[in-house]
Order: C-alpha cells, then sequence, then structure tokens
C-alpha cells in the first residue's frame, strides 16, 4: 500500500517535482495557499513547457478560511480579427492546429495571476511580494531546466508537426536534435520576460514592456491577435457550479469548462447509490454515465454567453434523477462524437490558515501552438482550435468569443469539515478520473495516495490520443479485461502506469489541521508537506 503525505501545517501538490518545492517554500516563508500556487504556476510553466505556459489559460477554485467558495476563470477569447471568413479566405475548413493562425485566443494565464494575487493581498493578508513568487521561474529559465522522461517523449513524438513551427527547433532541440533524459534546456529569452514580469508587475504582460514585444513578434509571425486584445483582457470572478450530494458539496467551473460533465458524473452516482463490488462495475457504471454526460456537454457547453440554455438546469435533482432512468448499466451504448483532448497541469495547496486552492492550467495540445515567440521565450497555446468553422455547430468561431475548456479543477466540502481539492490533466479523462479519485477516496475509504495511483481508464480523446477505445491500464486482472469486452467494450490494454491516464493529484484539508496529500507515479511530481 502506498501512503499520503501528511502534515499538519500545509501541503503542495503539483505533476513537477520543482513546482511542488516551489510551492512549498511559499508556505513555508508564511504565504498562503494563493501566494504558493501563483509561485508553483509560474515555476511549473518552466520546467514542464510540454503542457503550460505563460501563453496558455488558468481556472482557479479557491476555498477559503471561511469555507467560501470563489472560482477564477482567466480563459482569454479569440481575437476580434479572428472569424470564419479569415481563415475561409486563406483556403482552410478548419483551424490550422499549429502554428501562428492556431494561435488565436488571448492568454489568460498571467491574468489569473494577477487577479489571484490581488485577491489574496485584500482577503487573505497576502504579502510576499511577486518579486519572491516569480523569482524561482526567473532562475529555473535562466539556468536551465532538466530534461524529463516526459518532456523527451513528447518532443519526439510531436517533432514532424512542429519542428518548422517559428522559435520550436531554437528552445527545444539541442545542437538539432532531440535532447536525452537529463540533458539540460535553457531558456534565457523566458527568463528575462519573468525579470520584466517582476520589475513591472503582472500587468505588464497585458499593456507593458513584455506586451510589446508580444505583439511585435505576432505581428510579424502573422497571428490574428493585436494589441486592442490584450489591452482588453480582464480575468474574472465567476459563479462556480455546485451540487449537494449525500455527504459532501462539490464544486467546479462553469462553462466554458467541461465542468458540468465532472460534477454531473459524480451526481448520478451519488443518484443511483451505486456500490461497486469490483473493477468491472466501477469501470462500466463511470464510463456509461460518462457517455450521458458527455452528450450533453457536447450539445451545449460552450462560451456561456452564447449558450441558449442555463447550466443550472442539469444540476436539479429532477434532471439527474430522469437522466439516471436513461442509462443502460448492463451492456455498452455508443461512444458521442467529441472533442479531442488537450495538456494541461493540475495544482493544489492548503495552508496553515485554512485555505485551499484548486488550480488547472493549459496550452490544449502538448506544446500548445507550438509558436515559441522569439522575444519572450512564450509558448502560445492553441486553445482555439476548439471552435468550428461551421455556422450551424454551437461553438463556432466568433471574435471575442471564449473557446470550450476540457480543463477544470475540482474541490469539495464534506459535511464533516473535510475540504478536498483534486484535478488531473488529460482531455476527456479528466472527469473520468476525477469520478473515480473522489470515489475511491469517499466511497472506497482509500487512502489519496492510493485512490491516485491506483489502476486507471479512459474512453474518448485525450492527451496525445486520436482513438476512442476503452483504455485501461494492465495492472487490472485478466477477469476485468474479458468482462468488460463481454459487455460491448471496445477495450485497449495500455501500460502499468500510462502517461496518458493524465497526471492527477489530490488534498484534503481535515478539521483538525490535519493535510493529506497525494500525487501521481504517471507524472514528475511530489506532495509536500510543511
Amino acid at each position: 500500500m502506498l501512503n499520503s503525505t501528511m502534515s499538519y501545517k500545509n501541503m503542495m501538490v503539483a505533476p513537477h517535482h520543482l513546482a511542488a518545492k516551489t510551492g512549498s517554500d511559499i508556505l513555508k516563508e508564511g504565504g498562503n495557499a494563493i501566494e504558493a500556487m501563483i509561485a508553483s504556476a509560474a515555476m511549473i510553466s518552466v520546467v514542464y513547457p510540454h503542457m503550460n505556459s505563460m501563453g496558455g489559460d488558468n481556472f482557479w477554485l479557491i476555498s477559503d478560511k471561511n469555507k467560501n467558495v470563489h472560482a477564477i476563470d482567466s480563459c482569454g477569447p479569440a481575437a476580434n480579427n479572428a472569424n470564419i471568413e479569415f481563415y475561409k479566405n486563406q483556403g482552410f475548413s478548419s483551424i490550422p492546429s499549429r502554428g501562428p493562425l492556431s494561435a488565436l485566443t488571448v492568454p489568460g494565464a498571467v491574468a489569473g495571476w494577477k487577479l489571484a494575487y490581488d485577491f489574496s493581498v485584500k482577503n487573505l493578508g497576502g504579502k510576499i511580494p511577486i518579486s519572491r513568487l516569480l523569482f524561482d521561474a526567473e532562475e529555473a529559465a535562466k539556468e536551465g531546466i532538466t530534461v524529463t522522461n516526459t518532456l523527451r517523449n513528447n518532443i519526439k513524438s510531436k517533432l514532424n508537426q512542429l519542428v518548422d513551427v517559428e522559435g520550436f527547433k531554437d528552445v527545444y532541440l539541442k545542437n538539432g536534435k532531440i535532447p536525452n533524459v537529463g540533458d539540460r534546456l535553457i531558456i534565457p529569452k523566458l527568463s528575462n520576460t519573468f525579470s520584466l514580469l517582476i520589475k513591472n508587475g503582472l500587468e505588464d504582460f497585458y499593456s507593458g514592456d513584455v506586451f510589446s514585444k508580444i505583439i511585435s513578434d505576432l505581428n510579424i509571425l502573422g497571428s490574428p491577435l493585436n494589441s486592442d486584445d490584450f489591452k482588453n483582457y480582464k480575468a474574472t470572478f465567476v459563479e462556480p457550479l455546485e451540487l449537494k450530494i449525500k455527504d459532501a458539496k462539490l464544486f467546479n467551473l462553469p462553462p466554458p469548462t467541461q465542468g458540468l460533465a465532472s460534477i454531473l458524473i459524480l451526481g448520478l452516482l451519488d443518484e443511483l447509490s451505486i456500490t461497486c463490488k469490483n473493477d468491472v462495475e466501477l469501470i462500466h457504471n463511470i464510463v456509461e454515465i460518462t457517455k450521458a454526460v458527455f452528450k450533453i456537454r457536447d450539445k451545449h457547453i460552450s462560451d456561456p454567453r452564447y449558450m441558449n440554455v442555463n447550466v443550472s438546469e442539469f444540476l436539479t435533482k429532477d434532471f439527474i434523477k430522469n437522466l439516471a432512468k436513461e442509462i443502460n448499466f448492463e451492456k455498452a451504448a455508443p461512444w458521442p462524437s467529441s472533442s479531442p483532448g488537450g495538456d494541461t497541469v493540475w495544482l493544489g495547496a492548503t495552508d496553515a490558515y485554512g485555505n485551499t486552492v484548486s488550480f488547472i492550467q493549459s496550452i490544449y495540445w502538448e506544446f500548445g501552438s507550438g509558436l515559441v515567440l522569439p522575444n519572450t521565450g512564450i509558448t502560445m497555446q492553441n486553445r482555439g482550435v476548439s471552435f468550428s468553422l461551421d455556422l450551424k455547430n454551437h461553438n463556432h468561431l466568433l471574435p471575442g468569443r471564449k473557446p470550450f475548456h476540457t480543463i477544470q479543477p475540482a474541490l469539495a466540502h464534506f459535511d464533516d469539515g473535510r475540504v478536498m481539492s483534486y484535478g488531473t490533466m488529460g482531455g476527456e479523462g479528466q472527469p473520468q478520473t476525477q469520478a473515480a479519485i473522489f470515489y475511491r477516496y469517499n466511497v472506497q475509504n482509500l487512502n489519496l495516495q492510493n485512490a491516485i495511483n491506483e489502476p486507471r481508464w479512459l474512453l474518448g480523446k485525450t492527451w496525445g490520443e486520436e482513438t476512442t477505445s476503452l483504455k485501461i491500464e494492465d495492472r487490472f486482472s485478466f477477469d476485468t479485461f474479458d468482462d468488460l469486452k463481454s459487455m460491448g467494450h471496445i477495450v485497449e490494454k495500455v501500460g502499468a502506469y500510462e502517461e496518458i491516464m493524465g497526471h492527477a493529484g489530490a488534498l484534503v484539508c481535515y478539521p483538525n489541521g490535519l493535510k493529506e496529500g497525494g500525487y501521481d507515479l504517471r507524472s514528475d511530481g511530489l506532495a509536500i508537506g510543511g
């Protein structure tokens, strides 16, 4: 049995050990969970560049010491110059997946850090300066990052797509070749960008020296983004989704994220009072519930300003009861047509003051657009490729519209006073993995570390994968594999700790002050207690 990390002071969880250490150091210096998260988010944007960047987006759930939950949407919209005609006039039937034309949405990540930082100062007594919070990231980019196995594998698998994209090979290849595990990659331009943010403040990204460098590069390279797109962007507080189940209240992010899917899966499990006696029942039940939930997600979820339904309609008891009746738990239903997955990092922090953060940051696909801006070292996301160029599609491209996001952080308040922060990367696997971790911890009573590292499954598209078979790790028994096939599932066996299953993490703060944390053995991460 794997043991969780425990502490009575604080806890930091991240899918890269240096990001976890950076956040933990801030907590040990008296910082709160938000300050730790900003430092960790900055650091992981450097050391895990294939999964996130300052050129991406993030979302926050913040549970303060009074158990009030605050949600931040820091998702950038499509450029004002980006519309269907812009792409069709250039001969495209869909948005290019890589390069400057795929970098069509404003990066929201730094605005999210800024809004959270201001909230920390105003409401949580935050006192640690931005200069300290960004210091480790600045130094890591300057001194060089160590190439991990996951970074090398991603460079290798996506090189054909990215080698000719501006800036990619200059940063991610070493002497023109794929770097080896353990090699050092130095990113001086990125270090200089952090130096400017330290000197001028985070707002510099959208209206100062960093902004000017970004816009200069984007103009030269042909992205539809312009200066007004950046100057007019602000991260915002939004109302989190809430759902009360038997022994807890669940929280997640509203549209444009797929947070509804994650919260609905757990709501249906609760409504049906499902007690899974074995792995086959656990996998089959969650997979069939996921199929029903994804049909709703794929039909309705987009920028909430353009949705014709209120997402709260799907979280009523009556709706959940009726949806439960439509699910056949004896046989596998067809898999709905669905969106491609993407790359993400989830991080969690809880401090000695009673604050807990669930945080997720993403550039969508591996290395996002692949576009590394020459003057800043920033890798731009390609989240905008989730838009359709078909006017009939409910998520078609419009100037200023926010893209659909698979990423969403999760949080739970238990009736007994526990606060749980949890999440994962993994595209369409995110809601399934969130449900599995929550169920294994809350219903099967596994400790967090075991709940995360027990064998997992994935139905649908995710990180680097285009097939929609039911992938299960080979640590499941042969009987599990055969029984799922007999129920009609198209089953594909994968490795024991397969990276496509996501890099998950979780932490729980108990009423007596105990903190429990778990990280994913599939990642390069760590859970560190103070």
